[in-house]
């Protein structure tokens, strides 16, 4: 058994020996990349992490490759967290960048993930791979199957502008790989986000998809742009950057009364902005000083501790 499979096993091991009931529906906490805090972001380990530390909803940032296969990837390009180009040091487009639209699964296969950012898991140390979409369901499924949980998928469709030129079924695919695995209608424990409105109308209606969405918000401008009431006429939730809440703290009772669930991104202990003295002090503000609906985090069990104290 290579390094990597064994640690997967000990992490899965682990994520079961720990496994509690989710927290009260009125406030989720929804792994940023899996427990990337902790692992190297978008891997099986770091989605067993966050599963083991108690989250509700586990993200996949989602990339499609040449032969049409969704993989979890955050960027449109491979530089920033994989090693890329040690393995194909030709691959580069003319703009000296790596696009998984341009490999095979076979290829990307041959990758090795590294961490994105300094004084986390060290980034010389490549034990894991990029997984499909369909494995990271499968990995949540199964210990949903084991642990009796019912853990959630968060899929973010990234760039889909970039597929559709490059005439790759981006959005299609995604639909069929859910439909697979059961998560159909409504009631489906899933949120599909996307910063491209037009994505998700498409979704809604053209595609006739009923799954439950959520409008990612990059600025204030950008919501006041669209509206609330707009919205709310195809998605269930919006996902602002956390700035957009502290600009204008009203926008989360508007978006209540609009009938709109608030999930802002990003809390990270390594970046926590003033006043906060930490990151728990952040969530604990914003979940109910601000009163939102959850969050994005990288260290999970830090937001699920802030959450537990008010039991």
């Amino acid at each position: 058994m290579n390094s990597y499979r064994l640690l997967c096993v000990v992490v899965l091991a682990v994520a079961c020996g720990m496994c509690r009931n989710a927290v009260g529906a009125e406030k989720v906490i929804i792994a940023h990349r899996g427990a990337s805090g902790y692992l190297p972001e978008h891997t099986l380990a770091a989605y067993a992490m966050a599963y083991a530390m108690g989250a509700d909803y586990i993200e996949q940032d989602l990339a499609m490759t040449s032969d049409h296969v969704l993989i979890c990837l955050h960027d449109t390009t491979l530089d920033a967290t994989t090693n890329v180009a040690e393995v194909f040091p030709d691959r580069k487009r003319e703009d000296g960048k790596y696009y998984p639209a341009d490999f095979t699964l076979e290829e990307i296969r041959r990758l090795r993930t590294r961490e994105r950012l300094p004084r986390r898991f060290p980034r010389e140390t490549q034990l894991f791979q990029i997984p499909t979409f369909e494995e990271a369901i499968q990995l949540v499924q199964g210990l949903n199957a084991s642990t009796g949980r019912d853990v959630g998928i968060y899929p973010e469709l990234k760039d889909p502008s970039f597929y559709k030129e490059a005439n790759l079924p981006f959005v299609e695919t995604m639909l069929t790989v859910l439909a697979k695995y059961g998560y159909e209608g409504p009631e489906a424990n899933i949120y599909i986000q996307c910063f491209s409105p037009s994505t998700l109308v498409y979704l809604r209606e053209e595609l006739k998809s009923t799954l439950p969405m959520i409008q990612l918000i990059s600025d204030n401008a950008m919501l006041e742009e669209l509206g609330f009431e707009k919205i709310a006429g195809y998605a269930q939730g919006i996902g602002p950057e956390k700035k957009c809440i502290e600009k204008d703290p009203s926008l989360v009772t508007r978006a209540h009364q609009a009938g709109l669930k608030v999930h802002p991104y990003t809390f990270r202990k390594e970046f926590v902005p003033k006043p906060y003295a930490n990151v728990e002090e952040e969530m604990d503000a914003f979940l109910f000083k601000y009163d939102i609906d959850g969050g994005f985090a990288d260290q999970p069990d830090k937001m699920k501790a802030v959450i537990d104290a008010h039991k």
